[in-house]
């Protein structure tokens, strides 16, 4: 008799690469075939949901878990962001909303006006719309479905990066991050720092949404671009390389992170390059420094980190120090989760 594998528990977060290709990917690969552009993968967060002879709808799907009113706004923003990496524009969400059955319905008032102003500010149309109190959970849990419309000679895909080219990083790592932590640990933070501290990056969050850094990218000769998500950029820079078979080498050093993310990260000892991101994106393109300063006239900050490479050696070099890039772990907000499970418990 074969021997059984031992089955263990998984940690929080994505899936590791392993666990994803055994117990998703292979049992879903029957049904996948012919499939070629945008086909499933870890690293490939987008699918085509309707297509033409000209244009094409791509959708994404994200799910969130916290406690914060805007939950639903950062759901929002990885979304429309995922959807202009590949070259859409995202025109319309569906949402839904999981809460624990102790909320009350003022929560769930409260993220529907956030989830609804942000929409109106972005021009997004709202599909559906629905809400549900669960057993079992602890925070509440928000799922939105967004669609797009991309030219097909437009479309990307996370494969598309190339070698032997730049790698252009857009905006500040961990920034979403550090919104979320400050929802989530405002009072202790409130003890630690002065108002104005907490203030300067609260009005940093417009700056969660780069659709419009990716569209000027995307008419500037980019080979791909990849949203910072969940993982921080470690995961992403991992991502992609991984998604398109190539090697990279980059430097710590010009991974641009805010003084303020830089600050809050040491209070809870999080690694601020493996803090959720969205609003930062990597761009690979033959032309960096062209983008670059393209991108910083439009007021977009942006520096290159690095440059795509044969083979499969990801380097990152930190203090004039050589080492290997590591697979994706979870992302350093889940510790704020646990320690406040581990508080209440």
């Amino acid at each position: 008799m074969a021997e059984q594998k031992e089955d263990k528990s998984m940690k929080a977060g994505r899936v590791s690469q392993t666990v994803y290709r055994r117990s998703v990917l292979k049992q879903i690969q029957n049904n996948i075939e012919g499939i070629d552009f945008l086909r499933p993968s870890q690293e490939e967060t987008c699918y085509i949901a309707d297509e033409s002879e000209e244009r094409i709808t791509i959708a994404t799907d994200v799910s969130l878990a916290g406690n914060e009113k805007d939950l639903g706004v950062f759901a929002i923003a990885q979304a429309v962001d995922q959807l202009a990496s590949r070259g859409a524009r995202a025109y319309g969400i569906s949402v839904r909303i999981m809460l624990p059955t102790f909320a009350y319905e003022s929560r769930l008032k409260a993220m529907m006006v956030e989830i609804s102003e942000i929409c109106k500010e972005k021009g997004l149309r709202v599909f559906f719309a629905d809400a549900q109190s669960v057993n079992g959970i602890q925070t509440s849990i928000v799922h939105v479905t967004a669609h797009g419309e991309a030219k097909k000679e437009q479309l990307l895909a996370s494969r598309s990066a190339k070698a032997g080219e730049e790698i252009v990083l857009v905006k500040w790592i961990g920034m979403e991050g550090t919104l979320r932590i400050i929802r989530e640990e405002g009072a202790a933070l409130a003890e630690r720092f002065a108002p104005g501290f907490l203030n300067k990056m609260e009005e940093m969050r417009d700056q969660i949404f780069s659709d419009r850094a990716m569209e000027i990218a995307g008419r500037n000769g980019v080979s791909a671009m990849h949203p910072i998500g969940e993982g921080g950029i470690l995961a992403a820079l991992w991502d992609m390389a991984e998604g398109a078979g190539i090697g990279l080498s980059v430097e710590m050093k010009k991974m641009t992170v805010r003084q303020e993310t830089i600050e809050v990260c040491e209070v809870f000892h999080l690694n601020p390059y493996q803090l959720t991101s969205t609003g930062a994106v990597l761009m690979v393109t033959p032309k960096g420094e062209e983008l670059k300063e393209r991108l910083k006239r439009e007021g977009i900050p942006a520096e290159i980190i690095g440059h795509t490479t044969e083979g499969n050696e990801r380097i990152i070099w930190g203090g004039g120090e050589k080492r290997f890039l590591d697979r994706p772990a979870p992302d350093e907000l889940a510790r704020i989760y646990e320690m406040k499970e581990n508080v209440n418990a």
